[in-house]
This record gives structure tokens, C-alpha cells and sequence, in this order.
């Protein structure tokens, strides 16, 4: 695997710069879904609120991923990479690093969640240890169900 550089958004608009355009990118171009799309605005909000990251190898953009803090003891895991680098470890990467950072929110249980028609993100997560399904539902304008999975 080339070396994985990870940097963490901070939610500040003036110090975020190209790592909120390229987390933004990354995760508009992964998840296809109408309803998840965001806009700049959106990605600085969140970086405000969840633990948003960006990868890269060398220069080249890899993905992002997302955790978001702890409610009621349980947090979410989001790995997203890029289909050109995928197969290479850099999800796992990006996975191991997020599930630390939940833990190190005081997470008890983690959960994650994709599209239904991502097959091999569903594969992933099962390896990963996500086999309890939480919850299954269609956001409105979506034409596939997202699924909640919870590591068991």
C-alpha cells in the first residue's frame, strides 16, 4: 500500500480549505444518493459536529470518512474510498482509524451505514464485524434503502 496520508477537517471554513473540497468530493462522488449529496456549506457544518477525515496517497485523493460522536454510548463509522483505490487497504486504514477515534469519544457500540446496493461495502462491513442489522429505511427522493449495521 502507498503511504496513507489522513488529515482532519477542523470545521473552520478559513483553515479547511482543499481538504473540505476534497472530503466533499470524494463523498459525492461515492455515495450517489440524491439525498446525501452536500454542498461545502454542509461538509464545514459537519466537520463542526462529527470527526470528518481525508485521504490521501501521496497527492492523490483516496476518500473520507466519518464518525460521528457518541449518542447515547453508540457511534457511527463511515469509510468511503474512491473505486480506483479500493482493494488496496486503504479502507481498512481509514476504518481502523475511525473506529479508534469512537472508542476514544467513549463510544460503547459502533455502528456504520451504507446503501443497500453497495455490495461490496455490505461485503466489507460483514468482514469488518457488522452483523447486526439496526435499521433499514429510504430517504425521501432515494430509489434504494440505507442500512444501519451495528458490529457485533
Amino acid at each position: 500500500m502507498t503511504d496513507l496520508r489522513i488529515e482532519t477537517l477542523t470545521g473552520d471554513p478559513a483553515t479547511d480549505g482543499v481538504r473540505a473540497v476534497d472530503w466533499q468530493r470524494a463523498h459525492n462522488m461515492i455515495v450517489p444518493a440524491d439525498s446525501a449529496y452536500l454542498s461545502l456549506d454542509d461538509v464545514i457544518e459537519r466537520a463542526g459536529r462529527n470527526v470528518l477525515e481525508v485521504a490521501y496517497a501521496g497527492d492523490d485523493l483516496v476518500g473520507c470518512s466519518t464518525v460521528r460522536r457518541p449518542r447515547d454510548g453508540v457511534a457511527t463509522v463511515i469509510s468511503r474510498v474512491l473505486p480506483a483505490y479500493r482493494g488496496r487497504g486503504f479502507g481498512r486504514a481509514l476504518y481502523a482509524r475511525g473506529l479508534a477515534t469512537a472508542r476514544a469519544l467513549g463510544a460503547e457500540h459502533i455502528e456504520t451505514v451504507l446503501l443497500s446496493s453497495n455490495e461490496a461495502g455490505l461485503r466489507f462491513a460483514e468482514r469488518a464485524g457488522f452483523t447486526v442489522e439496526v435499521d433499514r429505511y429510504r430517504l425521501d427522493g432515494d430509489t434504494v434503502d440505507w442500512v444501519e449495521l451495528r458490529l457485533a
